[in-house]
């Protein structure tokens, strides 16, 4: 067997449970997080939390296909590992920026809603418009 097909293999036993489980823990501990974004409403939270794991999931495996193939040769398991390290490693990165993106987003909205629910705690209500009085009244 080709030795680049043998690293093929390692890459995708690594990195595909590798992104069900991130995808899985970030879906399961960010449900909280996303709840807090839209005040508490579970089923909107729930709804986009499963969104956002489709996306996820879509965006990473998506990557993980484009990035199987190798240019180089591989001669030897020291080739082997050391292309299923570079392909891991570049992985990783995209499932931690796209982490870091997501939660920069999140926050952005979480704290646009917190700013908007103190602006109008301090609002005062409305006073009825002034009728003109009339002409020598």
């Amino acid at each position: 067997m080709d030795l680049a097909v043998v690293g093929y293999i390692a890459y995708l036993l690594v990195a595909i449970p590798l992104t069900v489980w991130v995808a899985r823990t970030l879906g399961a501990n960010g449900f909280h997080f996303i709840k807090d974004v839209f005040a508490g409403d579970e089923q909107l939270a729930q709804a986009v939390n499963k969104l956002l794991q489709v996306g996820f999931y879509l965006l990473n495996f998506g990557f993980v296909a484009l990035w199987l193939r190798t240019a180089q040769p591989v001669h030897d398991a020291r080739g082997v590992f050391e292309t299923v390290a570079v392909k891991i490693g570049a992985v990783l990165l995209v499932l931690g920026v796209l982490h870091v993106l997501n939660v920069v987003v999140l926050n952005g909205f979480r704290k646009r809603g917190h700013v908007d629910a103190r602006a109008l705690a301090t609002l005062e209500p409305p006073t009825p418009p002034r009728r003109p009085q009339p002409y020598g009244a």
